[in-house]
């Protein structure tokens, strides 16, 4: 009934993918902006000519879209999620073409429009270059008059100016020569040819500056003309003396009006050049800025989204779901890069020069960066995807079992003949055989919840994991349904034979399960081994089973003899505790499998932190371009502000590495305890990288003060949260540099003094609080949020503790453990009095109310602090009763565990904070 559909269907995708991979080999043919402009221009027809076929593509589309919908409306339900996946398969295709076919064509487009643009500027400027040649060629001529001079210098300024303007031109024109040779590679556009038209400018501006030079030289002229003036003027009649004077007297005001147009055109010409030079740095900095950003772009583009061969395995999904996830992080931290380059963008745009290419180039990257975000998204839902099917897959094999198992017990519910039992015997041995499989499947689901969780989010695990309990659950009634079923065909055969023939062969399945059991009994290498481990023990357990159903099923041919009744039951005996055996060896692998899960995964996790901050510490000390101190500053203690939650699941992956390597071989112990080294060498290397950064920081800090005028940018190393450098108004800050990770002595000492370290900021945090004021309703807000944020992570630290408590010396709490412990429960009973008198107090109350408990008088006051304070006091008080009956338990009594209440006392003269309240 769903053949021709389903031929339809098959036909119709298989058309569309040939059309789709002939279509993207010919833009692969195309995809090339190099060599002649013929060439290039043919490209540009044959991509504009494929661009026109995406109509023909999308009707291919469109007939297996509806193959689709008729197939679905009448196959199963259990060959829909196939259907689905090819359709999926086939839009994702059909998008990645579409858009392959845009982009080649719009680059190769681009191009040429911009080829084309560069001729025209170019044919523009030699226009220029030929008519200037031809107005400087000719020598200057010799005028009549002084007017006809000032006409002919002010002509010679006239052209010295056009020459000056064209400057901005041919920079630009050099510019785009440039960055088409880098695309193009014609010799049209090489260095030669930027450096004969860089001459014949050059060669223009010369001559006329040659010319407008004379002006200066009018000053002597005069002066020399005054001189013998003086001589004329003795011999010359009074008219005759006064003409010549006033002939002087006019040509001293011509000659200082010219001077005057002279020294404005000069400073217009110099704050023409200091706008320039502001424009260039700022210019240079942001074509800096964009290179970084377009090589960090161009780095993850080649690490975390080339096209690679499809996944063949599990594993292999799971590791280019990390990569995708790893790379759209990386992309999303590159954020504040995009404001900042669009930021100075703006910048530039206020300065009246030419920005020539450099506005395109900073929205083609932002472009790029979008695109690149898109579709690092894209490749990781897809590959969700893939993983949830691959997950979902034993479950959907587990329901066609189930309803082959059901068929098998209804056709053998009634006592079948000798034929028809060795007609379905085989098929429920081969049933069980694929439910023990199943099972080894399913079982491997629940030991990759943190997997699950990061992939598909905690609900959906949460869910997944709930059915595939059920299932197994629903599978276990079926096996062992079989198993009975099994075992009752087994006894009808074995009524035709003797004792010996079924005691025999049960002995020997016993000895050899046995022989099994004990060569599993050894320690595994790594993970994969304990994997493969579990499953084969899991496979020896239904073996187990089964033997033990077949030991009760012989049973009723050993009636009325009591030697066999005997060795029957001393099998039985010894199956049962090989079963146990089993069990044991089962629960210590998958214990031994689920911490060695967590151990990779929070190992994994740490690793990648570690690679990507080190790669943005890097790009920051490899940055030899200017930048702003303080901005820098900013990214780097944002980056830092990380720190000190990955420095405290340092301890925590350390301690898993050693319950790893206590339940695994010499040889994987070796290889926990080498990752475990290369993790504290990869962290001392980021710290080192971190001091490096910040004392650079420092040093263009303390430069960017000596030469600034009035704004000096002073270096804060206040990092929020209990970071790396804590500030000078925290308590104790001497104390919170953090010392080197994993070091060679034992975790406890290591893991007490981040308990420490968090204890105290915390503390301190709560001093801050409690000394704030609450004039405002405003501030009362803000103290009571902050006291939440206190109050939510102390399980955080409850979790600390106890793992201080855990991991602590055998012979028993020391004195510093006790005064951890002490110091814990004060600040715990310091923050729970603070929240319960702060949300007492109300600083919103009406004025005349307060004037009214203002005017009561000290004795309400004493009273209201009586009443407050006796609660605190009666609960101190029981603290220190319940502290002098801790020790009342122990066998080894001393006089310093005893006497807590004396202790106590002792810990308060040490304590460095604010009195308990």
């Amino acid at each position: 009934m769903t053949q021709q559909p389903q031929e339809g269907f098959h036909r119709s995708a298989e058309d569309a993918r040939e059309w789709m991979k002939a279509v993207q080999e010919q833009l692969q043919i195309n995809d090339d902006t190099r060599g002649p402009r013929a060439a290039l221009e043919a490209r540009l027809r044959e991509t504009e000519k494929i661009c026109q076929r995406e109509p023909e593509g999308r009707v291919k589309v469109d007939l297996v879209l509806q193959a689709a919908e008729v197939l679905l409306a009448c196959c199963p339900e259990d060959r829909k999620p196939a259907i689905l996946a090819q359709l999926r398969d086939i839009k994702a295709q059909w998008e990645e073409t579409v858009t392959y076919m845009t982009h080649c064509h719009s680059r190769i487009e681009w191009v040429w429009l911009h080829w084309s643009e560069y001729l025209l500027a170019r044919d523009e400027f030699c226009r220029w270059f030929q008519k200037m040649m031809v107005v400087l060629a000719p020598p200057v001529e010799l005028q009549l008059g002084l007017k006809e001079k000032q006409w002919q210098l002010s002509h010679a300024q006239v052209l010295l100016h056009n020459v000056d303007n064209q400057a901005v031109l041919l920079d630009r024109l050099l510019e785009e020569a440039a960055s088409l040779f880098n695309r193009i590679g014609d010799p049209s556009v090489d260095e030669d040819a930027q450096k004969r038209m860089k001459a014949e400018y050059d060669a223009v501006k010369a001559k006329a500056q040659d010319i407008a030079k004379d002006f200066p030289r009018g000053d002597e002229s005069l002066k020399r003309l005054e001189e013998e003036a003086v001589g004329v003027i003795h011999n010359t009649s009074p008219l005759g003396a006064e003409k010549i004077t006033r002939e002087l007297e006019e040509m001293r005001e011509v000659l200082e009006k010219l001077r005057v147009l002279w020294e404005e055109e000069e400073g217009r010409l110099r704050s023409l050049q200091q706008s320039k030079g502001a424009f260039e740095r700022r210019r240079k900095q942001l074509e800096a800025e964009l290179g970084e950003f377009r090589k960090g772009l161009q780095r993850l583009a080649e690490e975390g989204l080339e096209p690679v061969a499809p996944a063949g395995t599990e594993d292999e999904l799971v590791a280019r779901w990390r990569l995708y996830s790893a790379t759209r992080a990386a992309l999303a931290a590159e954020e504040p890069q995009v404001d900042r380059l669009q930021a100075q963008l703006k910048e530039l745009i206020v300065f009246p020069h030419d920005l020539q290419q450099l506005p395109d180039s900073v929205v083609a990257a932002i472009q790029e960066f979008q695109s690149m975000k898109g579709k690092s998204t894209r490749l990781r839902n897809a590959t969700g995807v893939e993983l949830w099917r691959r997950f979902q897959r034993p479950l959907q094999d587990l329901q066609l079992w189930r309803a082959l198992a059901q068929r098998l017990l209804e056709v053998t519910a009634s006592l079948p003949d000798l034929p028809s039992i060795h007609t379905f015997l085989p098929q429920i041995q081969a049933a069980l055989a694929e439910s023990s499989r199943l099972k080894q499947q399913l079982t491997m689901l629940p030991l990759k919840k943190d997997l699950l969780g990061s992939v598909f989010g905690q609900d959906k695990a949460t869910a997944l994991l709930e059915q595939v309990a059920s299932s197994v659950r629903d599978r276990d009634l079926l096996h062992n349904s079989l198993l009975q079923r099994k075992s009752k065909l087994q006894s009808l055969l074995a009524q035709h034979k003797d004792f010996g023939a079924v005691f025999e062969p049960l002995q020997r399945k016993l000895l050899d399960l046995q022989i099994r059991v004990q060569a599993e009994n050894e320690l595994q290498r790594d993970l994969p081994g304990k994997q493969a481990q579990l499953a084969r023990l899991q496979a020896l357990q239904e073996e187990g089973l089964d033997l033990g159903v077949q030991v009760e099923a012989a049973r009723p041919f050993i009636q009325g003899n009591p030697n066999h009744q005997r060795s029957m039951d001393q099998l039985s005996a010894d199956c049962q505790a090989l079963q146990r055996s089993l069990e044991d060896l089962v629960d210590r692998c998958q214990r031994s499998m689920r911490e060695h899960c967590t151990f990779s995964h929070e190992l994994l996790e740490l690793r990648q932190w570690i690679a990507l901050v080190s790669q943005k510490l890097k790009s920051y000390l490899s940055d030899t371009g200017p930048w702003d101190a303080q901005a820098r500053e900013a990214e780097v203690q944002r980056l830092l502000a990380e720190f000190p939650e990955k420095e405290a699941q340092l301890p925590l992956v350390r301690a898993h590495g050693q319950l790893v390597m206590e339940k695994s071989s010499p040889e994987g112990g070796a290889v926990v305890q080498q990752e475990l080294r290369e993790l504290a060498e990869s962290w001392r290397a980021l710290r080192l990288l971190e001091e490096k950064l910040l004392s650079l920081i420092r040093h263009r800090q303390l430069q960017s003060t000596e030469v600034g005028s009035g704004k000096k940018s002073i270096f804060n190393n206040n990092i929020p949260d209990g970071g790396v450098l804590i500030s000078p108004m925290t308590p104790n800050s001497s104390h919170h540099h953090r010392a080197d990770p994993l070091p060679e002595a034992e975790g406890f000492p290591q893991l007490r003094r981040g308990f420490e370290q968090w204890l105290q900021v915390e503390n301190a945090k709560l001093v801050r609080l409690i000394a704030m004021g609450t004039a405002r309703a405003e501030d009362a807000r803000a103290r009571a949020t902050k006291l939440q944020e206190l109050e939510a992570r102390v399980p955080k630290g409850q979790h600390l503790f106890e793992n201080l408590l855990r991991l602590g010396p055998a012979r028993g709490p020391s004195d510093e453990l006790e005064d951890l412990r002490y110091r814990w429960m004060l600040y715990k009973s310091k923050l729970k009095d603070s929240s319960q008198l702060l949300t007492q107090r109300s600083p919103g109350q009406p004025t005349g109310l307060r004037k009214t408990q203002r005017w009561r008088g000290p004795g309400a006051l004493f009273r209201k602090v009586c009443c407050v304070a006796l609660p605190l006091q009666l609960l101190l008080l029981l603290l220190l009763l319940l502290l002098l009956l801790l020790p009342v338990g122990e066998d080894d009594r001393s006089c310093t565990l005893a006497n807590n209440f004396a202790r106590s006392f002792t810990l308060m003269l040490r304590y460095s904070g604010p009195p308990p309240t």
